[in-house]
C-alpha cells in the first residue's frame, strides 16, 4: 500500500502578519513595529521552509502547523507537530542568522548580547502538551521536542552534544531518520490528530497590533506586486502606473473585501463602504454586482450587507 501522509493543519499567514502588512501600506508604523512585522516575517518564512522538508520527507504520519492550545491557563503554541505510530514529535522552529555561541545554558550573539534560549519554551511546551493529553485521555506516546535551526546562514558554537538541536545540515537526515523508523499509522493517530486540531484556538492572545481607525488608513487599492497606490480601471482589469501589473478587476475586488473583513471583523461589508475603501472604482453597481456574485445578502433595504 501507499504511504500515508496526512496534513491535517496546513500552514497560513497569521491575522497579525496580515493585519500588519495592510496597516504598514495605509498608515506609518514606528519603527518598533516595523520590526515586529519583520520577525514575524521572517519567522513564517523559517517555518514554511521547514514544512517543504516534512511534507516531502515524512511518510505514514500526521502533519500539524501552528498548534496554539490552552491547558490550566496557560496557553502555548507548537510550530509543528508530527506524529507516528511510535511518538509525537514536538518542533520549535528558529530562523535565526549570523554567528551565536552557547555558553552557561545561554544563547550571545557574539557581540555578547543574550538572546532568548528557546530550550526553555520547548521544555515549557513539552509539559504542557503532556497534560493536554492527560485532561483528555488521549494516547500516551513517547514526546520527543527539538529546535530546528532552520536558516543556511546561522552557527552556533560551542553548543553540548547532547542538546535536542538540529541545525540546517542535520534537517533532512533527522526527518529521514524520523520517516525510516516509522510504521503505517491506524485510527488512533488520526483520532488524536483530530482531537488536537479541534483544540486549536483561533485567535491569538500573544497578537501585538496597534490601535487604527478606519479614518486613519489610507484608502484605495495597491499593486498586489509593487504595493503602489497608483493604480487605475483598465476595463476588465485593474492596471497599476508603477511596474504596469495588471489583476482582474473581480479579483481586485474580492481581495479588498478580505482585507476590510480581516482589518474590520465587525464592521458590515456594504457597498457604500467598499466603494468608500477602492476609491478608484467608479462605479457602485459594478462592485455590487461581484458582491452578489460571491457573498451572501442580508437584509433588502437601505440596511442591507454581505457576509
Amino acid at each position: 500500500m501507499s504511504p500515508i501522509i496526512m496534513l491535517y493543519k496546513p500552514r497560513t499567514v497569521s491575522p497579525e502578519i496580515f493585519v500588519l502588512n495592510s496597516l504598514n501600506k495605509r498608515l506609518e508604523l514606528s519603527a518598533n513595529e516595523k520590526q515586529y512585522l519583520v520577525n514575524l516575517q521572517k519567522g513564517f518564512e523559517g517555518e514554511k521552509m521547514f514544512d517543504s522538508f516534512t511534507e516531502k520527507l515524512i511518510e505514514n504520519g500526521y502533519i500539524i502547523h501552528d498548534l496554539l492550545l490552552q491547558t490550566n491557563n496557560n496557553i502555548f503554541q507548537i510550530d509543528s507537530t508530527i506524529i507516528t505510530l511510535e511518538e509525537i514529535h514536538l518542533f520549535e522552529i528558529k530562523n535565526y542568522e549570523g554567528d551565536y555561541y552557547y555558553q552557561n545554558d545561554r544563547i550571545y550573539t557574539m557581540n555578547h548580547k543574550e538572546i532568548s534560549n528557546p530550550l526553555n519554551q520547548i521544555r515549557r511546551n513539552e509539559t504542557l502538551f503532556q497534560q493536554i493529553l492527560q485532561k483528555h485521555g488521549l494516547e500516551n506516546k513517547t514526546i520527543t521536542s527539538s529546535v530546528v535551526f532552520i536558516n543556511p546562514e546561522f552557527t552556533l558554537y560551542q553548543a553540548p552534544l547532547t542538546l535536542p538541536f538540529i541545525f540546517p545540515t542535520q534537517i533532512q537526515r533527522y526527518l529521514k531518520r524520523i520517516n525510516h523508523h516509522s510504521q503505517k499509522t491506524n485510527k488512533s493517530q488520526k483520532q488524536l490528530a483530530e482531537k488536537l486540531t479541534s483544540l486549536h484556538i483561533n485567535k491569538s492572545p500573544f497578537s501585538k497590533l496597534p490601535p487604527y481607525e478606519f479614518k486613519e488608513l489610507q484608502k484605495g487599492i495597491f499593486c498586489e506586486v509593487c504595493n503602489s497606490f497608483e493604480v487605475a480601471e483598465a476595463g476588465t482589469n485593474v492596471l497599476c502606473k508603477e511596474c504596469g501589473h495588471e489583476e482582474a478587476f473581480e479579483k481586485v475586488v474580492l481581495r479588498n473585501v478580505e482585507e476590510l473583513k480581516i482589518l474590520f471583523p465587525n464592521e458590515k461589508i456594504t457597498t457604500p463602504l467598499l466603494y468608500d475603501w477602492c476609491r478608484i472604482i467608479a462605479s457602485k453597481k459594478r462592485i455590487r454586482k461581484i458582491l452578489e456574485k460571491h457573498y451572501k445578502l442580508i437584509g433588502n433595504n437601505r440596511w442591507s450587507y454581505f457576509e
